[in-house]
């Protein structure tokens, strides 16, 4: 049997009872009603089965009597923990609804939810214990801040808390030109903070009619008197929610302030907004052919031994780094490239052949390391010395002349470079401090033994295991585009508003990519620990361009200048022969 409670009085008095007492207050209340349509929403109210139900029947059932139907609620049972505090945040497109939708399907999981709500919901008595009341429209109420305490201590309580932080009703924003919440309130960005409470961004798609819109650009307080006809409005059309992935404390804390927490909260639900998605097309790779079997070690060990001396190039706890030729190290080149192949593919990046090898090897320099004790290849570098390639095959002879055109004043064509590219470290290694370390200490032996070598310029592969978005906050944020090179096939996707507006404000606090890229991918991982090296180095990255003959793999073009490299990682890299490299002076 249903739990009959308190009955609701959809109307201005029932928030305003001291106004009834005399004959004006309640004609002017009378004519709120009818100006707001709250007269309309009574009659509803009152003509269907909703009143006295308990909460959750209520918000159920009045969602299903105008059939506004909550889309993605599924989502939300991934990303709401089982227990413990947790901070909910959302634009607020509608003024109404959503917040009944959610705070419904958010009591399906859990029975400690409480809503942060414009004190007018507070005429649905049904629904009464789902919010915690504050008035917006009066920021200096003392009441208000009893609110706060209460949303505080919900969560101290280890409870569950839905904030809007615009405060009101998104509308037209002449500073954004664009309709979309106001600037967001920092109370959850506060609360998250103070009670350690992790944080789940959700956003609602659409908006509020276009009366509602233009009415309010005329006068923002018709929007208080056209809100509640928009619920009437809504009637049959679904709300479709998306949910982003829960964000813990740990993330939150990368960030230093409550501002950059709060931007940081609004971008997140914001990126969720399918007008801006994007996905990657489809792999060019049809089939996966088996990868080659293993190289002959002893083969390998017979070339190894082969090398002259000044081809070793450093020595460490076990593992040795090389260079060479193809033509020195067929067997050698031919097992780097499987290795690359068998690690490209972890990152949908493989070439889909037994080997990952083109006609670039041939003439390229590959530095490699060894496991000393089983002449495994744990990683590699592909490079091109540039004043060699470009006087025997032209710029065709540049692997990355298929990426991007370079102007007659671009780096690689004004001074000898090394064409850096191909790298990787095999899965085995790849949480070992030495794999990587030991690739750019060969390369700094490499460049004190060929000092005229003055720049590196590579990609950084940025996999499509990560998500477009991120690969686009990734080009906002690091590159410094030129107008000596662009790229042939360019990156280019959808730009979010939000996402611009973030970093125009944030990018140059540390940390902050980091975070947005793992709040957004649903693996957290984080920016690629190649680009975090070259960043080490200063280095300068470009553009974004597509790689077509890597299965469409978007790569950040970048250049280092060594001898402007911060000294500590030179020192690092270049040891002993730090000196003599920066004295370098070519004839």
């Amino acid at each position: 049997m249903t739990n009959k409670l308190a009955v609701s009085n959809i109307s201005l008095s029932a928030l305003y009872p001291d106004k009834t007492r005399s004959v004006l207050g309640r004609l002017l209340l009378t004519i709120g009603d009818k100006l707001m349509g709250l007269d309309a929403l009574n009659d509803v109210y009152r003509q269907s089965h909703l009143p006295g139900l308990d909460k959750q029947s209520f918000c159920r059932e009045l969602l299903r009597y105008l059939k506004t139907p909550l889309v993605g609620a599924t989502d939300l049972k991934k990303q709401i923990p089982e227990q413990g505090s947790c901070i909910v945040v959302s634009n607020h497109p509608f003024g109404c609804l959503e917040g009944v939708g959610l705070a419904h399907e958010l009591g399906k999981l859990r029975s400690d939810v409480k809503v942060l709500a414009n004190k007018a919901l507070g005429m649905f008595k049904e629904i009464e214990s789902h919010f915690i009341f504050i008035d917006p429209l009066s920021p200096k109420d003392p009441a208000n801040m009893s609110a706060l305490k209460a949303c505080k201590q919900h969560l101290d309580d280890g409870g569950v808390l839905v904030v809007f932080p615009s405060g009101k009703v998104s509308d037209y924003e002449s500073k954004r030109a664009r309709v979309c919440d106001d600037d967001w309130n920092r109370v959850a960005a506060q609360l998250a903070r103070r009670t350690d409470s992790p944080v789940i961004p959700v956003f609602f798609e659409g908006q509020n009619s276009p009366e509602f819109i233009r009415w309010g650009r005329v006068w923002t307080k018709t929007k208080l008197l056209m809100m509640f006809r928009e619920i009437l409005k809504r009637q049959g059309q679904p709300i479709q929610m998306r949910v982003g992935k829960c964000l813990p404390t740990k993330l939150l804390a990368k960030l230093k302030s409550v501002e950059t927490i709060n931007d940081y909260l609004r971008l997140q639900s914001h990126l969720l907004d399918s007008r801006y998605e994007y996905q990657w097309p489809d792999d060019i790779i049809d089939t996966m052919q088996p990868l080659a079997p293993e190289g002959d070690k002893r083969q390998i060990s017979a070339e190894l031994e082969a090398l002259p001396d000044e081809q070793v190039l450093t020595r460490y706890k076990g593992f040795t780094v090389y260079y060479g030729y193809q033509r020195q190290l067929s067997t050698t080149v031919k097992e780097i490239a499987r290795q690359r192949e068998r690690v490209f593919r972890l990152h949908n990046e493989g070439s889909g052949q037994p080997i990952d090898t083109d006609s670039f090897d041939a003439t390229y320099v590959h530095l490699f390391i060894v496991q000393d004790s089983t002449t495994d290849i744990i990683g590699a570098y592909r490079m091109g010395q540039t004043d060699k390639l470009l006087a025997e095959f032209g710029e065709q002879g540049l692997y990355l002349s298929k990426m991007f055109n370079f102007k007659q004043g671009f780096i690689n064509h004004t001074e000898p470079c090394l064409e850096m590219g191909r790298s990787f470290i095999v899965p085995e290694h790849q949480r070992s401090f030495y794999g990587l370390y030991l690739l750019w200490r060969g390369i700094g032996e490499y460049v004190v033994r060929h000092p005229q070598y003055r720049t590196l310029y590579g990609t950084v592969s940025l996999s499509k295991l990560y998500r477009p978005e991120s690969v686009e906050c990734i080009r906002q944020v690091m590159t410094e585009p030129s107008d000596q090179v662009s790229a042939k096939s360019p990156f280019a996707v959808p730009i979010n508003p939000e996402m611009t507006e973030f970093f125009a404000k944030h990018h140059h606090q540390d940390g902050v990519l980091s975070a947005v890229v793992q709040g957004w991918e649903t693996d957290s991982k984080d920016v690629p620990v190649l680009m975090k090296q070259y960043q080490k180095m200063a280095a300068r990255f470009y553009c974004i361009g597509i790689d077509e003959s890597f299965n469409d793999t978007p790569g950040m073009l970048l250049s280092v200048h060594l001898p402007s490299a911060p000294e500590r990682s030179l020192k690092q890299y270049l040891a002993e022969g730090l000196e003599s490299y920066l004295q370098y002076r070519s004839n």
